[in-house]
């Protein structure tokens, strides 16, 4: 299997072990990625605000970029981020679906000297996992069972809404299957996909530290041993702000928050120095080297 890979910004700064634990996982079960060459910032979800033919401008030319980048059939690109895969995919829907954004990115993109037809499936490194690759595959994987292990799979606001093009909008499962695949046992979370603040921890940083709250006092109380996540900045926020979180509700939180890719990486037996494990800030391989049959303290 071989796809089109675009990391975005994130995973090339603050979310590179999403990055490092995506390619050494993908390349564990075979698939090839290959990184989109020349890509470009998609704008995230806050350049619309500010001129929207732009924004959709400079997501289509990653589209176009990819598009001319295959000749054997109609590309496909795999975009980790959550917000890279809400901008690429709400640019091709929208392209398809309204003449006048389709007018507008032709415009912009003539201006650099890039052609778009419309041809690109944008998809979610869950989608290929769970629809290409099958859990029997990534099962077969596993050297190391998660037996004991409580997950908590939080999936954010924007990878299944509003456009559900693999996974329920409401609660999705996908995450969740992946994990039990592993031999680990994943809580009934219902704040999976309620909105970690985004930028706004940022921006209004007690209105952003009190949604991260709920979602982490929820994920303890679930019986969580740790949350995995698909999305480079649900993982900063809920990781990074819990020390400000403590002193600021008079709360006791220490969970490790990681991405669903090392934890699979750690089952797989892959070291975790390919994985990113140490570019936490609060390391998970003591709660999962406590369990019997779990992945040992270092790998």
């Amino acid at each position: 299997m071989k796809y089109l890979y675009y990391p975005g910004c994130s995973l090339k700064s603050t979310g590179r072990p999403y990055d490092e634990s995506l390619r050494a996982v993908f390349a564990a079960l075979g698939i090839e990625l290959t990184e989109l060459d020349d890509w470009n910032c998609c704008g995230a979800t806050a350049y619309a605000s500010i001129d929207e033919n732009q924004a959709f401008g400079l997501a289509a030319r990653n589209l176009a970029i990819a598009e001319a980048a295959v000749t054997d059939g109609p590309p496909t690109i795999v975009a980790p981020c959550s917000a890279c895969f809400l901008v690429l995919t709400k640019t091709q829907r929208y392209f398809e679906d309204y003449d006048h954004v389709r007018d507008g990115v032709t415009r912009e993109l003539a201006a650099a000297g890039l052609t778009y037809r419309g041809h690109v499936k944008v998809r979610h490194p869950l989608d290929i996992l769970i629809h290409d690759v099958g859990l029997p595959a990534i099962a077969k994987l596993v050297q190391h069972q998660m037996k004991g292990l409580h997950v908590a799979s939080y999936y954010g606001c924007q990878v299944v809404r509003p456009f559900a093009t693999f996974d329920d909008p409401l609660y999705p499962t996908s995450m969740d299957a992946i994990m039990r695949s592993l031999g680990a046992e994943t809580v009934d979370w219902p704040l999976k996909t309620r909105c970690c603040g985004g930028s706004l921890s940022g921006t209004i940083k007690e209105a952003g530290l009190r949604l991260n709250q709920h979602l982490l006092v929820e994920a303890l109380r679930k019986g969580s041993d740790l949350v995995v996540t698909c999305c480079p900045l649900c993982q900063f926020n809920l990781e990074c702000f819990q020390k400000q979180i403590n002193k600021n509700y008079d709360e006791r939180i220490s969970l490790p928050i990681m991405y669903f890719t090392q934890l699979m990486g750690l089952a797989f037996g892959i070291p975790e120095k390919e994985l990113g494990i140490r570019r936490l800030f609060i390391d998970p391989l003591p709660v999962i080297g406590a369990l019997k049959g779990g992945v040992p303290a270092h790998v």
